[in-house]
């Protein structure tokens, strides 16, 4: 079993913790909300940040030491996904986490 560093272990679980975030708020909140919510630019954003984070967490879970360039996409991506959050009622935990990803991430591009 490969042992990863502490830091790793942290953002491939907030990493995961923002995937379920995202795809879930989308499949449950935005669509049953409708309007604003699943206008194509903000769903997109949200399905988007989902796949990266979810991608990110597997990059990282190999241990090969190659995801500096992927977390740097993913913390754009998850920057980009709470903007479009905090522009809208009832998303404030998506944008929080998506935040809370996005430094993660950073961190990790180092």
């Amino acid at each position: 079993m490969i042992t990863l560093p502490d830091n790793v272990k942290d953002c491939i679980a907030i990493c995961t913790r923002c995937a379920q975030t995202c795809l879930g708020e989308a499949m449950t909140h935005c669509l049953e909300e409708g309007g604003d919510h699943v206008a194509p630019s903000h769903f997109r954003h949200m399905i988007a940040c989902a796949e990266m984070c979810r991608a990110a967490a597997a990059i990282m879970l190999t241990g090969a030491g190659h995801h500096a360039s992927v977390c740097r996409v993913c913390a754009e991506i998850c920057q980009a996904c709470a903007r479009e959050c905090e522009q809208l009622d009832g998303m404030e935990d998506c944008a929080a986490i998506c935040r809370e990803c996005a430094e993660s991430c950073r961190e990790m591009a180092q």
